[in-house]
Formats: structure tokens, C-alpha cells, sequence
């Protein structure tokens, strides 16, 4: 059996989040940090808890569900209070 078949789930999901992150950053996308680390946190986690193993599925799959998420943002701005 592959050791990386075998990693821990924390490391799994750390290092998902990582690509993701990395691709985001290169690309110019990643926007604000904050949002963008919870974002791709809970996505993975999701995805982690309903049974996905792959690491580069985990990773492709969030960027596009934060690139979609960043459209709608742009879309539909929430305009902040003073």
C-alpha cells in the first residue's frame, strides 16, 4: 500500500489546504487571507469528513469551489455598515 494512502487526516487535510493556498497565491486569487484560509479549511474538511482521500481532488476541488465563491462576492458585494 502507498504511505501517502496512508497519511494521517490532519496532514491530509494540511497539506490539500497548502496547494490550494499556493495555486491561489500564484494565480493572484487568493484575496484576503482570512477568508481564504477558513474558506479552504471548511471545504477540505467537508470533503475529508464525506470520505475523499485524494489530495490533488481535495486541493482542485476547493480552488474552484473559492473561485466560484469569489465570483459571487463580486457580484453580490455586502456593503459594510459605519
Amino acid at each position: 500500500m502507498d504511505a501517502k494512502m496512508t497519511e494521517p487526516l490532519p496532514l491530509l487535510i494540511e497539506s490539500s489546504i497548502e496547494i490550494a493556498w499556493d495555486y491561489l497565491e500564484r494565480t493572484g486569487e487568493l484575496g484576503d487571507a482570512m477568508v481564504a484560509g477558513r474558506f479552504l479549511s471548511d471545504t477540505i474538511e467537508l470533503m475529508v469528513r464525506r470520505g475523499e482521500r485524494r489530495r490533488l481532488m481535495l486541493a482542485n476541488k476547493a480552488i474552484a469551489a473559492y473561485q466560484q465563491f469569489r465570483r459571487q462576492q463580486s457580484e453580490h458585494p455586502v456593503l459594510a455598515s459605519a
